[in-house]
């Protein structure tokens, strides 16, 4: 089952005042920092515009990597790139880091293998929401009511929480950091990720 999230919640943010919704939260704000930390180091873009979010490692036609978000979506470009930031040296080597997905309509056991998996990149996705002063909303990817409900995100949003606190203690992962700081510094943002007062009341 590719381990990587396919549902692009709904969109929504408080911008600023003087700011306009779409001006503060433009995704092309995102592959602009993006670059700027990764680009000429790892050599990989961080691209819009595709119908399904992937990761194409470079190839004999392709020079560099690419991170591909769905359309122009904010969530969806911070959620790959969290998803990058998690993989290491050998997954990116990987198309779409060496995993595969399982559609909506996922049942209890595969939903917990999925969520087993989730838990990192949606708490690193939450650190760079909360870095662009954008809401973070908690995706269960499973939206199918094939089997009966969707899916009780209880459990899951604690797992997120323990994740994203044990980072305050620890420290984000190095790449992380680096976006992070830099998301801060693109949206006017000061807050480090120690000092964030998170709870489970922020993914309802």
């Amino acid at each position: 089952m590719k381990q990587l999230s396919r549902e692009y919640r709904r969109e929504s943010a408080d911008p600023a005042p003087t700011m306009t919704r779409a001006q503060a939260f433009y995704s092309a704000r995102l592959e602009h920092v993006f670059d700027n930390c990764f680009g000429a180091r790892y050599h990989t873009r961080l691209v819009g515009g595709a119908p399904e979010p992937s990761y194409q490692p470079a190839s004999a036609t392709q020079r560099e990597h690419r991170l591909h978000y769905r359309e122009d979506f904010f969530a969806s470009a911070l959620h790959e790139t969290a998803h990058w930031c998690i993989a290491g040296a050998v997954r990116r080597t990987l198309a779409d880091f060496g995993y595969w997905y399982a559609a909506d309509g996922r049942g209890p056991e595969a939903q917990r293998a999925f969520e087993a998996v989730e838990d990192k990149p949606q708490a690193l996705e939450w650190f760079f929401s909360r870095a662009c002063g954008f809401r973070f909303r908690l995706s269960v990817d499973n939206l199918d009511l094939q089997h009966g409900s969707l899916p009780d995100t209880r459990r899951f949003a604690q797992r997120v929480l323990a994740q994203a606190r044990r980072w305050q203690v620890a420290g984000l992962p190095p790449r992380a950091e680096c976006f992070y700081r830099a998301l801060c510094a693109e949206f006017g943002t000061v807050v480090m990720p120690g000092q964030l007062e998170l709870s489970l009341a922020d993914l309802d």
